[in-house]
């Protein structure tokens, strides 16, 4: 008996005791292999960050240089005027959590849609029947969620994965890149039909407060 048990512990200590367990980490976030990091970041000592092999932009070091990034307190940071509308522009987002609060709006990802080019992730356009969404920019983050997969959460007990195939500008817009769109808001999950049809929100509502996660 003192044998059953014994072993029974030691199962038990195996199967709880990884640090992650299917867990996807940004810049300094805990990892025990690069499958556990998000976007190009590597582990190194247990914490992803930026692979210096890899030519992309430096994430954590841009994020390290501009704390407004991961700052709930992210302001403006100007102005474009599209005709006679002015918007106001954010380089960063709200900070990331288990349960971050967005605005869902909705997004034609097609060829001549809403974006006007193609996703900047892949370089595709997507159908409406794809689980697709853009970030804003500072969730977008360069790049790094590029491919990942996000949980969105509604208020009616609904939610759907998705995946980031593009950037919801929080800069630029009003121009032909853009298909005119003026600047997106800096808290927006910009989903595809698909995503609306999977929560059971009505689209002709445009925008929908919900809140999104790292599937």
């Amino acid at each position: 008996m003192a044998t059953l048990v014994f072993h029974l512990i030691a199962i038990l200590f195996t199967t709880t005791s990884p640090l992650l367990v299917n867990a996807i980490s940004d810049c300094t976030g805990p990892c025990n292999n690069g499958d556990d990091c998000s976007g190009a970041l590597i582990c190194v000592n247990q914490q992803c960050t930026d692979d210096p092999d890899v030519e992309t932009p430096p994430i954590c070091e841009l994020a390290s240089s501009t704390p407004d990034q991961v700052d709930d307190t992210c302001g403006p940071t100007g102005s474009l005027t599209c005709g006679d509308q002015s918007y106001t522009t954010y380089t960063c987002s709200p900070a990331v959590s288990a349960s971050t609060a967005a605005v869902l709006t909705l997004n034609d990802f097609s060829q001549g849609g809403d974006r006007g080019a193609e996703s900047s992730c892949d370089e595709k356009f997507h159908e409406s029947s794809e689980l697709v969404v853009a970030l804003s920019t500072g969730w977008f983050s360069g790049g790094s969620r590029c491919s990942r997969e996000i949980r969105i959460d509604t208020s009616n007990g609904r939610s759907v994965v998705a995946r980031v195939v593009d950037e919801c500008d929080s800069v630029n817009g009003c121009d032909k890149e853009h298909a005119g769109q003026p600047p997106c808001e800096n808290n927006v999950v910009d989903g595809s039909a698909a995503v609306w049809d999977a929560l059971g929100l009505d689209q002709e509502l445009g925008r929908v407060d919900i809140s999104w996660s790292m599937a």
